[in-house]
C-alpha cells in the first residue's frame, strides 16, 4: 500500500472520529503526526508521532520537523484555524492544509455572519441588531437602545456574543431569562469582550449540514440534529454538545422536502459569495458547518462555522464509503465532485465529568476513566460501534477524564432507535464517575420534534 503521512492538528472525540477515518483506510498505510491538546489515547495509539500544545508556532515546527514524511494536514478545531494555522503552516513548509485560511474562517465573527447573510441570503436571515462597546459611552444609552429594540422583538431575543463561545455564551429568552434585567446582566458578560448581537429568536427545529469542498465544488452531507442544552428534555445551559443523531436518509424526521432544497440552497449562495469569481482553494476542507432551524416561515440559519462539527462530523465519517484519504487527495486537487454515506442512521451520545453543564458544583472523587468494557462491545455490535475519547488524557497506563466532553459513543443501525440502542449500550459500559443525557435520538423526543413543526406550519 502507498505510504501516507498526514498532520492531525486535534481536539477531542471530533479529532479521534478523524484519525480513526484516516486509519481505517484500505488503501493507504496511513502515519498520523498529531498536534493534540492533550495526551489522547485514541489517538495517541495512532500516531507516528505526537506534540502537546495548539500554539499555531509550536504546531507548525512539529510539522516542519516531520515535513518530509507528511503528504497533508487536516484540522479539527476551529481555534487553531481562526489564528490562521493554514496560512502560517502553507507559507513555512510544503505541507497543504485542508481548512479555510485565516481571513476565511468565518466562525470568528458572528457579526460577519449577520452580515453576508444580509448580503445573500436575507431571508434566511433572523431580525438582528448590533451592540458594539465603540458606540456607547454610557450604560444607561446602551440600556434605552436594548430597551427599544426589545419592545420590537416583543421581548423574544437571543442574546450572541460576537466571538466564538462554542455555544456557552448564548442566552435565550424564556430559556436562560426571564426578565429584561436579567437578559442586561446576561448581556453584560458578553459585552465586556466585544461586540454582542441581540436576534430574534426563531420558533422551529434545529438541525445542520455539512458541507466539503475542493474551492471549485461544495458537497453537502446528510443533516444532523445536535442536542446543544446539557439535560434531558433541552433543559440547562448550552454545552458544546451533548449528542446528536441523523437517519437513515439525507433529511431528519421532522424536516420535509423544502427544507432540504432551502439548506442546500442556502449554503451554495453563501459558497458563491465567499468564493468569488474562480476557484476558491482557500475554503479548501469544510468551509461550512451550517446550523439551520426550521421555521413556520422557512429555513433560518442559527449560525455558521468554519469547520467539521462536534459531535455532527462524528456521525458521518463512520459511515462514509469513500476511502477518507482518497477524500483529502480529492479536495487537494479539485477533484472533490460527490461523496458516497451508506444508508445508516447514527446516534452519538457523550458521557462528561461530573462538573460539566452544572450538573454538580464540585468533584473531588476519582477521574480515572476505563473504556475497556466498552471497547468490548466491538465483539458484539462489529463496525455498527464506535468508542471516541475527548476530554481524555493517557497517564501512564491509565486514562484521566478532563473538564470537558470526555467520550463519545457512536452507534450505527438501520433506523434511529437501533442506532441508539447501541450508543447506549456503549455509555452504559464506560467504567468512570461521568453522566449522560438519556434522550439523545430518543422516539419520544423525535415525536415531540415532528408534532411540533406540525404545529408551526399549520
Amino acid at each position: 500500500m502507498e505510504k501516507v503521512g498526514v498532520l492531525l492538528v486535534s481536539y477531542g472525540s471530533r479529532a479521534a472520529a478523524i484519525a480513526d477515518a484516516l486509519h481505517r483506510s484500505e488503501s493507504y498505510d496511513v502515519s498520523i503526526f498529531d498536534a493534540d491538546k492533550q495526551k489522547n489515547p485514541f489517538i495517541l495509539e495512532r500516531a507516528a508521532a505526537q506534540e502537546i500544545g495548539l500554539d499555531t508556532e509550536k504546531i507548525c515546527d512539529f510539522a516542519k520537523k516531520h515535513q518530509d514524511k507528511i503528504d497533508f494536514g487536516i484540522v479539527g478545531p476551529e481555534g487553531p484555524i481562526i489564528a490562521g494555522i493554514r496560512d502560517v503552516i502553507e507559507k513555512k513548509t510544503k505541507i497543504p492544509m485542508i481548512c479555510p485560511t485565516k481571513e476565511h474562517a468565518i466562525e470568528r465573527s458572528k457579526v460577519l455572519q449577520r452580515r453576508l447573510l444580509e448580503k445573500c441570503c436575507p431571508s434566511a436571515n433572523p431580525r438582528f441588531r448590533v451592540f458594539d462597546p465603540k458606540a456607547y459611552a454610557s450604560k444607561d444609552k446602551l440600556k434605552k437602545d436594548i430597551w427599544a429594540w426589545l419592545d420590537e422583538l416583543e421581548n423574544s431575543a437571543v442574546v450572541k456574543p460576537d466571538a466564538p463561545a462554542t455555544g456557552k455564551g448564548v442566552g435565550v429568552w424564556g430559556d436562560h431569562f426571564s426578565t429584561r434585567e436579567e437578559l442586561f446582566n446576561h448581556f453584560l458578560t458578553c459585552y465586556e469582550h466585544g461586540p454582542v448581537i441581540i436576534e430574534e429568536k426563531v420558533d422551529g427545529e434545529e438541525f445542520s449540514l455539512q458541507f466539503f469542498s475542493d474551492g471549485k465544488h461544495l458537497i453537502a452531507t446528510d443533516a444532523v440534529r445536535d442536542y446543544k442544552r446539557a439535560f434531558d428534555g433541552d433543559l440547562g445551559m448550552n454545552t458544546g454538545g451533548m449528542g446528536s443523531y441523523k437517519d437513515s436518509d439525507n433529511k431528519l424526521p421532522f424536516m420535509d422536502q423544502k427544507d432540504w432544497d432551502d439548506a442546500l440552497g442556502i449554503g451554495k449562495r453563501i459558497f458563491d459569495e465567499l468564493k468569488g469569481e474562480g476557484d476558491g482553494p482557500f475554503l479548501r476542507g469544510i468551509p461550512l458547518y451550517m446550523a439551520y432551524t426550521c421555521a413556520k416561515d422557512g429555513v433560518k440559519v442559527f449560525e455558521i462555522n468554519s469547520r467539521p462539527g462536534d459531535p455532527e462530523i462524528i456521525n458521518l465519517l463512520p459511515i462514509l464509503e469513500d476511502d477518507f484519504v482518497d477524500v483529502c487527495f480529492r479536495m487537494l486537487d479539485g477533484s472533490l465532485t460527490k461523496l458516497d454515506f451508506a444508508k445508516k442512521a447514527s446516534v452519538i451520545t457523550y458521557a462528561v465529568p461530573m462538573t460539566y453543564g452544572g450538573y454538580r458544583k464540585a468533584f473531588s472523587g476519582d477521574r480515572r476513566i476505563d473504556l475497556s468494557k466498552a471497547y468490548e462491545l466491538d465483539k458484539k455490535y462489529h463496525d455498527s460501534i464506535r468508542i471516541y475519547p475527548g476530554s481524555m488524557e493517557l497517564r501512564g497506563k491509565e486514562t484521566f477524564a478532563l473538564g470537558s466532553r470526555v467520550v463519545c459513543t457512536v452507534g450505527i443501525g438501520d433506523d434511529i432507535e437501533a442506532a441508539r440502542n447501541i450508543s447506549l449500550d456503549g455509555i452504559v459500559s464506560i467504567d468512570g464517575a461521568l453522566w449522560n443525557r438519556w434522550d439523545i435520538g430518543s422516539k419520544g423526543h423525535i415525536k415531540k420534534s415532528i408534532e411540533h413543526m406540525k404545529s408551526l406550519r399549520r
